[in-house]
């Protein structure tokens, strides 16, 4: 399977499920665009780390994609998005009577606008080149809901839904939007969430991870980064080309209970 001579813009890239899918892409011959809110050297390095490692063009581009208009630069910056991959994503875990306001936009700014702004911005160039791949990375939460993540849940349903809208506005056309629903995946993240979380408990790491982490996953084993980047490779190849405005859960069976 090869994508070589495309190009993949994937937001909220310089970690965890984002880079993970930048890397997939990359060995599949797809160049690459990352993204983050920081201008660091160390976010650069990593462009040039896979493009040495896989021969691929890669870049690193900075973008705040709580802003709108940042969002729509960025893709106009990239100059030519031919696979477009939405993750930028944040958490925040608070009853809905006491969820922070200024919280709740930012959730919703992050995990869905940006979802909106990017795609907006992307579509005219997939539809000039006659080919695209939009691939909106949700959640288990896009598909059912936990107590205390009300925006987060919100705003992975809003995306589900959107991805199915602009499946319908390109059926037509050599262009899929797909959404890929995650359960919990070994990410440094969470992998840095697990020390605290067992003296918290008083259980050992073992029993954190299958008790308390992945509680709602049944095979009590994580997802992998690169088992999510195989996943939104599949759905770029042309084996998916009839495949548009469905989800692809890899939470476990989280969501067949």
């Amino acid at each position: 399977m090869t994508l070589k001579g495309k190009t993949a813009v994937i937001t909220g890239s310089n970690s965890g499920i984002g880079l993970g899918i930048a890397w997939e892409l990359a060995r599949a011959g797809a160049n690459v665009v990352l993204n983050s809110f920081t201008d660091r050297e160390e976010d650069h390095a990593l462009a040039a780390t896979i493009s040495a490692e896989t021969g691929v063009s890669a870049r690193y581009i900075q973008a705040d994609m709580s802003n709108g208009d940042a969002c729509r630069a960025l893709i106009e910056t990239a100059g030519v998005c031919d696979i477009l991959v939405n993750n930028a994503g944040i958490q925040h875990v608070s009853p809905i009577d006491e969820f922070p306001v200024d919280k709740w936009n930012a959730i919703i700014a992050i995990n869905l606008n940006s979802a909106y702004h990017c795609t907006a911005a992307a579509l005219p160039m997939m539809r000039k080149a006659g080919w695209g791949r939009v691939v909106n990375i949700a959640s288990a939460h896009g598909l059912t809901a936990s107590p205390y993540k009300s925006a987060y849940v919100a705003a992975k349903h809003g995306v589900v839904g959107m991805t199915k809208v602009v499946a319908l506005e390109t059926a037509q056309e050599a262009i899929t939007c797909n959404a890929i629903c995650p359960g919990y995946v070994k990410t440094p993240l969470v992998e840095a969430q697990i020390p605290d979380t067992a003296k918290k408990y008083n259980m050992s790491e073992e029993e954190v991870i299958k008790k308390v982490i992945l509680e709602r996953q049944p095979s009590k084993q994580f997802a992998t980064v690169e088992q999510l980047g195989g996943v939104a490779v599949f759905l770029c190849s042309e084996a998916a080309a009839q495949i548009t405005g469905t989800t692809i859960s890899v939470d476990g069976g989280w969501t067949a209970l």
